[in-house]
């Protein structure tokens, strides 16, 4: 017997496709939307974090400008401490240089030379003397020069011969000069040891 299947069955079996699809479409997009959430999830989670560590450092941040200005503030008071400490070594050394100065000019003067006056002005003083001869006035050069540690940097400003005339009212000749030397400030040892050297020298001599 020969069956013939008169429904329509090309209509049910499009529908039924049409399903398929529908249902794997709507899968399809569950799916996505499950990975688009896990997705965005993960990025806020890593905004999230991230925000975290910005605002840990943007704190950090905060706190050492709050050092920094602690410490900006701590340098200007050690250098306006180390400026009045140099103040006031500088008047202690002051205090104590016309006895340096006094032990120096004994300790540096050669025989034959004596000094008519002496004039300080600021860190050099202005020396005015008279001398034997113009040997005399290069050795204290080379004294000044070389051997002290309190006077230093001799320049020679003016030297011009002259007559003098001795106890016995007999003319000589004698050189009248004008020196002007920096005064140093030495360590505390060289000054200690200059300071024994002009003390135990002998007074120089008179014209």
């Amino acid at each position: 017997m020969i069956l013939i299947n008169l429904l329509p069955h090309r209509e049910a079996a499009r529908k039924k496709q049409k399903e398929q699809f529908f249902t794997q479409l709507g899968l399809s997009a569950l799916l996505g939307g499950i990975i688009c959430g896990a997705v965005f999830t993960w990025y806020q989670g890593q905004i999230a974090e991230q925000q975290q560590r910005n605002s840990f450092l943007q704190s950090k941040t905060k706190e050492l400008d709050a050092e920094i200005k602690d410490i900006a503030s701590l340098q200007a008071q050690i250098a306006s401490l180390r400026a009045r400490q140099t103040a006031v070594e500088g008047l202690q050394a002051d205090r104590n240089m016309p006895v340096h100065l006094l032990d120096e000019l004994v300790a540096q003067l050669p025989d034959g030379i004596y000094l008519k006056s002496m004039k300080q002005e600021n860190q050099s003083v202005l020396l005015e003397g008279v001398a034997q001869s113009q040997e005399r006035v290069s050795e204290l050069l080379r004294n000044l020069a070389n051997n002290s540690s309190w006077l230093g940097k001799p320049e020679l400003i003016e030297i011009v011969a002259a007559n003098a005339t001795g106890s016995n009212r007999e003319q000589r000749r004698v050189s009248n000069f004008k020196i002007r030397v920096a005064l140093n400030r030495p360590t505390g040892s060289n000054a200690a040891g200059q300071g024994a050297a002009g003390a135990t020298s002998p007074a120089p001599g008179k014209v």
